[in-house]
């Protein structure tokens, strides 16, 4: 295991514990780099591969750091973590999330009906401006643990336990709090984190339904009218109907 991964898990412990004991100063010295450590992971797996998921967990660097600020700032935090949804689910569609879903449309109906669900229990409770922010926000959530399938089983876990952590704190804003619903919030979303991230760095960015790029499709073109060309160049080399490469 790559020794950036352990010391995610202990970022994540200490986090943890500093809710468990009251100790913001632990707090303050493990959250904010929770996403870092897995960016840094990331990159050095993979390079440039991914950029979208740096730039989401950029994204989700910032709002750690400002939702530790005090409630006047849970909005603009909420705020940097749409730029993480949107960043991932772009990432995923890149990977061929849009061509998944057209054939996994019953995924898309239940995870409509768990948002339509959150939105008609929590609307109520919530100041409406703060409603339409989070029913919005909400939205891109559920579209990006949806968009997550695409990876495989990993990445599938990893936005369902994004999408369960963020109602977690849906339930505190609409004052719906129970007894060690803080550290249940801070683990499912560090692994959420983890989950996503690593379903990445084991994933070829190449979209898997050729439907990402038009230039790989005319090089499929290519390659096969060459193969056409060099068959007919042979007397009795060339099978009919073989080809040198296969599709994805």
């Amino acid at each position: 295991m790559p020794p950036l991964i352990p010391v995610f898990a202990l970022l994540a412990l200490v986090d943890l514990t500093g809710m468990v004991l009251e100790a913001p100063v632990l707090e303050w010295l493990s959250k904010p780099l929770l996403a870092p450590v897995l960016a840094w992971y990331l990159w050095r797996t993979t390079g440039r591969r991914h950029p979208l998921v740096l730039v989401g967990l950029g994204f989700a660097t910032a709002g750690d750091v400002t939702l530790q600020l005090g409630d006047a700032w849970f909005l603009p935090g909420v705020l940097c973590f749409l730029g993480t949804q949107v960043c991932w689910t772009l990432a995923f569609a890149r990977a061929g999330a849009v061509g998944y879903l057209r054939r996994h449309r019953a995924l898309c109906a239940c995870y409509l009906a768990v948002w339509t669900s959150a939105v008609v229990v929590l609307a109520p409770a919530l100041d409406p401006a703060l409603a339409v922010a989070l029913a919005f926000y909400s939205l891109a959530l559920v579209v990006m643990a949806c968009t997550a399938n695409v990876l495989g089983a990993r990445a599938a876990w990893g936005g369902a336990t994004f999408v369960l952590s963020d109602m977690l704190i849906g339930l505190d804003v609409a004052g719906l709090n129970f007894p060690g619903r803080s550290p249940l919030v801070m683990a499912t979303y560090a692994l959420a984190l983890a989950l996503v991230v690593t379903a990445f760095a084991a994933h070829d960015p190449e979209p898997a339904d050729g439907s990402g790029s038009g230039s790989d499709g005319d090089s499929s073109d290519s390659d096969s009218d060459s193969d056409s060309d060099d068959g007919d160049g042979d007397d009795d080399g060339a099978r009919p109907g073989t080809d040198r490469k296969t599709s994805a």
